[in-house]
């Protein structure tokens, strides 16, 4: 194996400084706090106390597993069209679809408060037409709409990505041999396509059950997620150390589903997260 020279190890530097920094320390702290009480002395009761919170964990993953399903069914057929089309199109496409990207999430939220709001734009527009108004906002499907609004194109580029590299020859052999058109999605595309479905649940999953401020603005703070309550763990309730051990156990959660999403896809020889 031929040696790294003097510039290629100082070119990795940078990495190494900014991956301890922003990474390897953030975790000790949270993993020290997370351990000690409010005097610095090792306790498990921060862990133990967990319990309490239970039915935000279960919440949690409700609305991020219903997000990720949704996102899903949506993301598969637009991606699964998107490979199907003329390579100018699907540039356009791609483009469509990352430009709500390039917009912070919170401008994003905010914008689909506007309109789902009571005096909002979807509302005045049934007015108009002489329906009566639709509450949306501070619901449970508000917030769940929310996560799929921001993270579907999570869901669909993945897939669009692995689709794509698919020899168009699969498919015309299955037609050749009288698949139709749904068949031959269930029986060629999907089970080739399975490494993007599953960078796509995991790249869903995983924000969505972290996420904070949607929950915040669309479900008009009725509904606390892990995101919410470890944000007034820290910044209202001066609470550190709880709030670290809420955040280490969803980094186990967020881990654990990582690991078994990445072993589901080790087969395909497809591009994994972790």
């Amino acid at each position: 194996m031929k040696k790294k020279s003097f510039l290629e190890k100082a070119a990795a530097v940078p990495h190494f400084v900014w991956m301890i920094l922003f990474i390897v320390a953030p975790l000790l702290f949270v993993i020290y706090f997370a351990f000690t009480d409010s005097n610095g002395a090792f306790t498990f009761d921060n862990i133990l106390n967990l319990s309490s919170y239970g039915d935000i964990f279960l919440m949690s993953v409700l609305f991020a597993f219903i997000a990720t399903v949704v996102c899903l069914l949506i993301g598969y057929p637009l991606a699964f069209f998107m490979s199907r089309l003329k390579p100018s199109a699907q540039k356009v496409f791609v483009l469509l679809l990352m430009l709500p990207m390039w917009i912070s999430l919170l401008i994003r939220t905010y914008s689909l408060l506007a309109m789902l709001d009571n005096g909002g734009l979807l509302n005045s527009l049934l007015n108009a037409i002489g329906l009566p108004t639709v509450k949306i906002v501070g619901t449970r499907g508000a917030v769940i709409l929310g996560m799929v609004y921001d993270f579907l194109p999570y869901m669909v580029l993945p897939i669009y990505t692995t689709l794509s590299k698919l020899d168009v020859r699969y498919f015309e052999a299955a037609e050749d041999l009288g698949c139709s058109s749904v068949m031959t999605v269930f029986k060629v595309a999907l089970p080739l396509s399975k490494s993007g479905i599953i960078s796509g649940i995991t790249m869903v999953f995983v924000p969505s059950i972290s996420t904070f401020y949607i929950s915040q603005k669309l479900g008009g703070g009725r509904f606390d997620l892990i995101g919410d309550t470890i944000e007034r763990q820290f910044l209202m309730n001066n609470n550190k150390n709880v709030g670290a051990a809420i955040s280490l156990v969803m980094m186990i959660l967020i881990l654990i589903s990582v690991a078994v999403m990445n072993r589901f896809g080790d087969d395909d020889g497809g591009e994994l997260i972790v």
